[in-house]
């Protein structure tokens, strides 16, 4: 239940129970714009207390706010203006249209409407413009869907997109490491990956692929010109229990130095900071100097998750440069960036008299 004098936007959860819409669940726990009304999930899971239905696998308690909601089946519902899915791809398709109908705005971390002509497909501080694509969306007032990109696309859009900015990009090599939580639950067992990588993920290099030149595309009337240089993509399975580590190899059109590439990161900063968002971090690109880092244990929590990390920049025999990219593959790469973009939604008014209860410098 909402207290008393709560101004905070009412928002629901589709998908509750899994990883990141547990992480949803955590985040949004005292988030100063938005305030957790309704929660869904599968049919068997609906009609129960939220915390009897969720196998909770986040660190601490079960929000009080969260705790005892009753799990509803996931259809739209009154009074909710915008709502957070972490459905499963195999479903997440016509629920979230069905939402999205009934003039619910829906914020999505499924692949289903991602390549979309019309479906902006967000990295905040990288390509906010792309956000106007939902007005041309045929929905009813307030409804429309817009879309957080694969965990591992979102690192590695972060970084190249000032990078292709200012310099130009001309191809790019990934090689992926990638953590646990990604597989969701109930994942791998544990001994298929004890003391193993497993060099293969469903669907996560052509997402690589085809994601990320959308996101550094250029908008116009007919939705989004894909940039247009190659992205090869290479994604592995690791015994990490969260944070993806990319390893990136970059071609450019202008030369630039490892330096240059590393005064130019750690300088970024986007609209979301620009606008104070609550949940954009102060410095969304952290360059790191000893040669040992980026590492998961020591670098995903950055600025609580939202950061991305970069080290070991320096020239390549067969491109330009080469670095390491870790991000936080369920806060930044999930959850997290999905509330960033709801928050551009909402600063950037594209929900009918929905306004930010507070001021957005105020986190």
């Amino acid at each position: 239940m909402s207290k008393k004098g709560d101004a905070r936007i009412p928002v629901g959860i589709l998908g509750a129970t899994g990883v990141v819409g547990q992480r949803l669940v955590r985040l949004l726990e005292d988030h100063p714009w938005f305030r957790l009304a309704t929660v869904t999930a599968s049919d068997r899971s609906a009609g129960l207390p939220y915390a009897e239905a969720a196998r909770w696998i986040q660190s601490g308690p079960i929000p009080e706010e969260a705790a005892d909601l009753v799990v509803r089946p996931t259809e739209p519902m009154a009074g909710v203006p915008m709502v957070f899915s972490a459905l499963d791809s195999s479903v997440a398709g016509p629920l979230e249209k069905g939402f999205a109908e009934a003039g619910i705005l829906v914020v999505s971390n499924a692949s289903n409407h991602r390549m979309g002509r019309q479906v902006p497909l967000l990295v905040p501080e990288v390509n906010p413009e792309h956000l106007d694509l939902v007005d041309g969306q045929e929905y009813p007032e307030g409804g429309g869907i817009i879309t957080n990109p694969n965990c591992s696309t979102i690192g590695l859009s972060l970084v190249l997109g000032p990078l292709h900015a200012a310099f130009g990009v001309e191809a790019v090599q990934v090689v992926t490491m990638q953590a646990l939580s990604g597989a969701g639950l109930p994942g791998h067992a544990a001994l298929e990956m004890q003391d193993n990588v497993i060099p293969f993920i469903p669907g996560e290099e052509e997402k690589l692929e085809e994601e990320t030149l959308k996101i550094l595309g250029v908008r116009g009337e007919g939705g989004v010109t894909p940039a247009a240089f190659p992205v090869s993509a290479q994604c592995n399975r690791v015994p990490v229990s969260d944070g993806h580590t990319a390893l990136v190899s970059l071609k450019f059109v202008e030369p630039v130095s490892p330096e240059e590439a590393a005064a130019h990161l750690a300088s970024f900063q986007g609209l979301p900071q620009e606008l104070g968002l609550p949940f954009a971090p102060r410095r969304p690109i952290h360059v790191l100097s000893d040669h040992r880092h980026p590492q998961p244990r020591l670098h995903r929590d950055l600025e609580e998750g939202m950061a991305v990390s970069v080290g070991r920049i320096r020239p390549c025999r067969i491109n330009d440069l080469r670095m390491v990219i870790l991000s936080h593959n369920t806060v930044r790469g999930a959850a997290g960036g999905a509330l960033l973009c709801g928050e551009l939604a909402v600063a950037e008014k594209k929900i009918p008299g929905v306004r930010p209860p507070v001021p957005t410098d105020d986190r």
